[in-house]
């Protein structure tokens, strides 16, 4: 159940900051069809801007895998990572050979496929110890990258492990640090609150931590870890709350908090199971179909693709 709840908070969070930078697939079959499921799957976008985005826009400069560990992975967790990504490595050079094959026969200009252009993984564990990463040959390279991030083997490894909790209290590392546990997490969620109140960074982060907290709160059979991750968000919840009833967004608050809050508990609930993330774009979705009937809001997300229920909704 915890490596559930923090699966999704940690995937809809970096997916959601990431979106607007290029395409960001969450849960990516790989190859497809297969049982193999990379959390985060990231390709950046031609005009891609990452620099209010720190570390997390340093990862995802290039394209990569994102999997994200609440608890410090085992080395076959990790193993298990590095054979998805030459999976998927495989599959894009191979599809990038039929590509060609066919321009050759249209007489078009062929395009090999660069090693930039291949994903790296990269491992972004709450912590990993001495002996996980010697085992995987994890080295600083502090001329490029802060501590705390660990390049795995020889160059075409392509992994790398971010041991969070040994990062440097930067404001580049902030949003890394928003992923991990107990203080680390706790200080990070601090240094975001301390920001002005028209932020836009702490404004788009203080949003999605009060969307995920309004699902989380919706279960009933919590974890230790389950809890600790309510409790770092508890502070943001009560203030975006207090926010949103100051811009009039939640009238009639008082004759129907509790009815309200548990119907948008439900259809958070059910996107969350029908797409895997709710991003800022699916977000806007969620008002609307609250003015729906019930068995009307459930049957639109079930029978919706992600674009048709955003193109129903939207207008």
């Amino acid at each position: 159940m915890t490596r559930k709840i923090y699966d999704q908070y940690s995937k809809q969070f970096v997916a959601e900051l990431l979106e607007a930078q290029g395409d960001a697939y969450v849960n990516y079959e790989i190859p497809p069809g297969e049982a193999h499921q990379a959390d985060l799957y990231f390709v950046p976008g031609a005009n891609a801007d990452f620099q209010t985005l720190g570390l997390l826009g340093k990862i995802a400069a290039k394209p990569c895998l994102i999997e994200p560990f609440r608890n410090q992975p085992s080395k076959i967790d990790i193993q298990t990572g590095l054979q998805k990504l030459f999976t998927l490595r495989s599959e894009l050079l191979n599809k990038a050979k039929r590509d060609n094959k066919l321009e050759k026969e249209d007489g078009a200009n062929q395009k090999s496929l660069k090693e930039e252009e291949l994903p790296q993984l990269w491992i972004l564990a709450t912590s990993a110890s001495d002996n996980l990463l010697n085992f995987f040959g994890g080295k600083l390279d502090l001329s490029n990258w802060c501590e705390g991030v660990y390049f795995c083997g020889a160059e075409g490894f392509r992994t790398a492990i971010i041991s969070i909790n040994r990062l440097p209290l930067t404001p580049e590392t902030l949003l890394v640090r928003l992923l991990g546990k107990g203080e680390t997490q706790n200080q990070a969620i601090k240094e975001i609150r301390a920001l002005p109140a028209d932020n836009a960074l702490r404004n788009h982060v203080e949003g999605l931590l009060y969307r995920w907290r309004i699902y989380v709160k919706a279960k009933d059979d919590f974890t230790p870890d389950d809890k600790e991750l309510l409790m770092n968000f508890s502070e943001i919840y009560r203030e975006h709350q207090e926010k949103l009833l100051q811009q009039g967004l939640q009238q009639g608050l008082q004759q129907g908090i509790q009815q309200g809050l548990k119907r948008s508990q439900e259809i958070m609930g059910n996107l969350l199971i029908r797409f895997g993330v709710i991003d800022q774009t699916l977000s806007q979705v969620i008002e609307p179909l609250l003015k729906l009937p019930p068995k009307e809001s459930s049957r639109l997300i079930l029978q919706s693709s992600r674009e048709e229920l955003v193109a129903k909704l939207s207008h």
